[in-house]
């Protein structure tokens, strides 16, 4: 049973500090994320958004975007704030030859969040996730819905006009990010995950047919050679749950069965959250923090998985 499908999603929130943005500035921009990153910016249109994550050498994930191209000389790079300093250190250590310069511009942009109505009219009708608007200086930007209401992050430089709706809070608008099913990396699980474990893959953030990136080779192998055993899935809760908890099963008081990923109050009462999860232990009776923690409900994905390419 979803537990919070009644809840009205509609309106425009306020400037959304928790994300920041990277600016990447330069004629080899693109060319740089794209030895990068997961995803393809070598072949993005202004038109399409990029999903993408920032790798470890064996794979693990370092940062979550969603990039913008403003210009075939200027890419936005929204993550989430607490990552940036050390994200914009550890990519710029990269650059090297290449003629791309990287620049913490969170205090040069306002990044707001549209659902519903507001979301439908800044958006083309029937559109795919990842679709880009252009309104003025702004960048709109459709996001995986939620509760089958439209989403979008709306990118433009400060002194903007802001777009028109009817105010939305900040903290439904981070509940609907969780159910969306689209995680978000912050700092406590830095590290934590490659990107089929938060089902990356399956949502346009991982391109497998692009070059070498850090990391490329434990992904693949990951997708290809089967042996891949968790998975990312909505979860509910009557308490709190902690970024970065560990999940058990009921049958199993010692050894951890998942990592609690992202988590936000649900307006209908108790948390919502994004688990990853043994495949295995779906079924079973699952608890955060300790085998005797809060009890975790799995919910329905709001998309399909993607079992092969």
């Amino acid at each position: 049973m979803n537990l919070t499908a009644s809840v009205p999603l509609n309106g425009v929130t306020p400037p959304l500090q928790h994300l920041g943005v990277i600016r990447v500035l330069g004629e080899d921009a693109a060319s740089f994320l794209h030895g990068q990153l997961t995803q393809d910016f070598a072949l993005q249109k202004p038109e399409q958004a990029r999903l993408a994550a920032f790798l470890t050498a064996k794979g693990r994930m370092q940062a979550t975007f969603v990039g913008i191209k403003r210009s075939s000389t200027e890419i936005l790079l929204i993550c989430s704030r607490d990552l940036l300093p050390p994200t914009l250190k550890r990519l710029s250590m990269f650059v090297m030859r290449a003629k791309a310069k990287l620049t913490d511009a969170s205090e040069e942009f306002v990044i707001a969040g549209l659902a519903g109505d507001a979301a439908r009219a800044a958006l083309p009708a029937d559109s795919a996730a990842w679709t880009v608007a252009t309104q003025g200086d702004a960048s709109v930007v459709q996001l995986y819905p939620a509760q089958g209401q439209a989403r979008a992050l709306w990118v433009a430089p400060v002194g903007t006009p802001a777009p028109a709706g009817e105010p939305l809070s900040e903290e439904l608008w981070n509940w609907s990010e969780v159910v969306s099913g689209v995680a978000t990396l912050t700092t406590p699980i830095v590290e934590a995950f490659v990107p089929q474990m938060i089902n990356y893959e399956s949502i346009g953030g991982v391109n497998f047919k692009k070059g070498c990136y850090p990391g490329q080779e434990i992904v693949a192998r990951s997708q290809f050679r089967g042996t891949l055993k968790r998975r990312a899935y909505v979860v509910h809760a009557d308490t709190a749950l902690t970024v970065g908890a560990e999940v058990f099963s009921a049958n199993d008081a010692e050894q951890p069965v998942g990592t609690v990923v992202q988590s936000a109050k649900a307006p209908n009462g108790g948390v919502d959250a994004i688990v990853s999860l043994q495949i295995a232990s779906v079924g079973e009776p699952l608890r955060a923090g300790a085998v005797d923690g809060p009890a975790l409900q799995v919910q329905p994905l709001p998309y399909e998985l993607l079992e092969d390419i």
